[in-house]
């Protein structure tokens, strides 16, 4: 995998991030694509974050259905057997620029984002390296689709692997709806992660990023699962986003 990290233990972070067509009204890619630049920015310029944390980036949408990059180089959809780990150190990661194209795979690109999440932390373990509870956040802004755009359930056949993983707190999973609000849409959300799942007004992506940024500083402090709710709930909150999480 090519592994190279520093000493410190590592925080994964893996943004999964719906680019389907309907990114491409009201300006939600471009602002999209704002937020991703300046998060980056704020990642460098946070000491303990980046010195810690690791980012990756999984798009579902586009020409291509799925797409893994590390930083700003596709890699491509295949099962995670890259000659380099998407991760990259906060401090480098440098965004791409996302179009807005295609359909809504979102049971598809989760189920990679968990054998990325995964795959990186055997190869962490493979050098001897240790890490903190990873995080996905799954952010679309309508419902999952199959390859013709119709609504699709497939996502269910993830449920059952979802929970075990919460048991055993392989990573913590938030997922996230932006924009105008869709039939059956935010049910999705609430089955893929009960405790963090929202749907929030327009497209706050920034807010939604910073959010992302505080949960890990709260993961690298040892905070109780208390605490990471009340963060969410204070990104629903501001944004008209619903009922806290239980």
């Amino acid at each position: 995998m090519g592994f190279e990290f520093d000493s410190a233990q590592r925080l994964p972070l893996l943004l999964c991030l719906d680019t389907s067509s309907s990114l491409s009204q009201s300006g939600a890619i471009g602002a999209l694509n704002d937020a991703l630049d300046s998060w980056a920015g704020s990642l460098a310029e946070d000491t303990a974050l980046s010195a810690a944390v690791d980012v990756a980036l999984i798009t579902f949408g586009g020409t291509e259905g799925i797409t893994v990059w590390q930083g700003a180089t596709p890699l491509g959809a295949l099962a995670p057997r890259w000659p380099h780990s998407p991760f990259v150190p906060a401090h480098e990661f440098r965004p791409p620029a996302l179009r807005a194209h295609g359909v809504t795979l979102m049971d598809r690109a989760l189920r990679l984002a968990m054998e990325v999440v995964a795959d990186y932390k055997a190869g962490l373990r493979e050098e001897g390296l240790t890490y903190y509870r990873p995080q996905i956040c799954v952010v679309t802004d309508g419902a999952p689709s199959d390859e013709q755009g119709r609504f699709s359930h497939a996502y269910r056949d993830l449920l059952p692997e979802l929970r075990k993983a919460e048991e055993e707190r392989r990573f913590r999973l938030f997922a996230v709806g932006v924009g105008e609000r869709h039939a059956g849409a935010e049910e999705v959300l609430k089955e893929l992660a009960p405790h963090y799942h929202a749907w929030l007004d327009g497209f706050p992506f920034a807010e939604l990023l910073t959010a992302m940024s505080h949960s890990a500083r709260a993961t690298q402090g040892g905070a109780d699962e208390a605490e990471f709710q009340e963060i969410f709930a204070r990104l629903k909150r501001r944004r008209g986003g619903g009922q806290v999480p239980a």
